[in-house]
């Protein structure tokens, strides 16, 4: 690629910002809140050293490889092809455990607007409509369009900026104090608080793949995760205090704490400025995973690593049966759960391959020690090592029930593995 065609300082940092922010931002600084109470803001801040340290990681090893495919490429190269396998299976239930927990995070959105919509019978018709509606959307052939992508950027963004602003103005100290209740401040909380709202942190590692495309990488791609990281933990923390400020004890209810917030600043047409950008954001990330999600196990078959069945493509080239098969396992998540609990099943699974993509880091230093680095972390071992350590320590507090949901995928595909080494002897 011409250097001028390359990707330059800020437009990585735009591009790790909108990859960043996302649904979970509008529905889940309650959920904090609950669990760990005004201190629950700290979470945003610890959540977002964890996160940048994993993606610094993310980032040396993705300047080792030429060829696409991030963990899959840099875990089978570290410890082999079972490994390897292993996080290229947890890629795809990655994808469709989100897709099930932005499917509620839409029905969720939508109570908050339609309060008669508040059930559980609600949320599966919801879900069903919008999955089965995406799905067919898919196998038709239609496909996302740039235009729309913008759209929902700044649909995303506008009623973020609005409650980090506008709100931190009408906030009352005296929602602050005590700022740790003692009934709630243990490490556990801390840890549920934690892993729950790291879920609105994921997708910092799509900006680390890309390092070969970025001009001056050694010096950009280490500034701007940093520059990217801080900004957003910045946004975050002034909409959690803002909604801790304006709301205090009614945050502990709030469905839709966005929306309540600048409702309760300036009135109706705050909520429904909110509700709208909340309704257009995850809807647009819904039609974005339900493009993404199937392709994700269709490409695995085409690999070899899953069976040929799920890369049949129709007369449109949609891969039918990935669709079929992603959209009905993320109907089934969206069925068994909140959005809270889906959220934290969501960011435990990405730990999957979070940790060994870390522990690569350590292993190529000693295998391959003279090879150019696009980007090589400061301090040897110890930044890997301590997201490694405080990555096990989140998932040790994890609720076993969360614990087994997200990580059972590692579990699931053992006998895919020896399946697909049976039929290629390759793997």
């Amino acid at each position: 690629m011409k250097e001028q065609n390359k990707m330059g300082f800020w437009g990585i940092v735009l591009l790790g910002i909108n990859g960043i922010i996302g649904s979970g931002i509008f529905l889940l600084p309650s959920n904090g809140y609950k669990l760990f109470g005004p201190a629950s803001a700290l979470t945003l801040v610890f959540d977002g050293l964890l996160a940048l340290s994993i993606a610094l990681c993310f980032a040396e090893c993705s300047g080792l490889f030429e060829e696409n495919g991030g963990p899959l490429v840099y875990t089978t190269q570290a410890f082999g092809n079972f490994v390897g396998f292993e996080v290229g299976f947890v890629t795809w239930a990655i994808r469709i455990i989100a897709e099930g927990t932005i499917y509620v995070g839409f029905a969720t959105a939508l109570a908050g607007i339609f309060p008669a919509l508040n059930s559980t019978l609600a949320k599966n018709v919801i879900v069903t409509i919008l999955a089965v509606f995406l799905a067919a959307l898919n196998i038709s052939g239609v496909r996302n369009t740039s235009v729309a992508n913008n759209i929902i950027t700044v649909a995303k963004l506008v009623p973020i900026l609005m409650v980090a602003i506008i709100g931190v103005f009408a906030i009352h100290a005296a929602n602050f104090h005590p700022f740790f209740i003692p009934k709630l401040t243990t490490s556990s909380n801390f840890a549920n608080a934690s892993m729950t709202m790291f879920y609105i942190f994921t997708g910092f590692e799509s900006l680390t793949v890309a390092a070969s495309e970025m001009k001056n990488p050694e010096r950009n791609l280490p500034r701007a995760m940093i520059l990217t990281m801080t900004a957003v933990v910045i946004i975050y923390l002034l909409v959690m205090v803002a909604c801790i400020g304006v709301l205090g004890a009614q945050l502990t209810n709030s469905t839709v704490p966005l929306q309540d917030t600048l409702k309760k600043v300036v009135g109706p047409w705050g909520g429904t400025v909110v509700a709208i950008g909340t309704l257009l954001s995850i809807g647009g990330i819904c039609i974005g995973s339900s493009f993404v999600t199937p392709r994700s196990g269709s490409a695995l078959a085409e690999h070899k690593m899953m069976p040929a069945v799920l890369s049949k493509r129709n007369a449109k080239n949609a891969p039918y049966v990935a669709i079929i098969v992603s959209t009905t396992i993320s109907l089934l998540l969206a069925y068994s759960g909140t959005f809270n609990t889906l959220a934290q099943i969501s960011a435990v699974s990405r730990f999957a391959q979070y940790i060994p993509t870390c522990l690569a880091v350590i292993v190529f230093r000693r295998t391959r020690p003279n090879q150019e680095r696009v980007f090589k972390l400061p301090l040897g071992w110890t930044i890997p090592i301590m997201a490694v350590i405080v990555s096990l320590w989140l998932l040790f507090k994890t609720p076993v029930v969360n614990l087994i949901w997200g990580l059972g995928a590692l579990v699931i595909a053992v006998p895919f593995y020896f399946l697909m080494k049976h039929q290629n002897s390759s793997l």
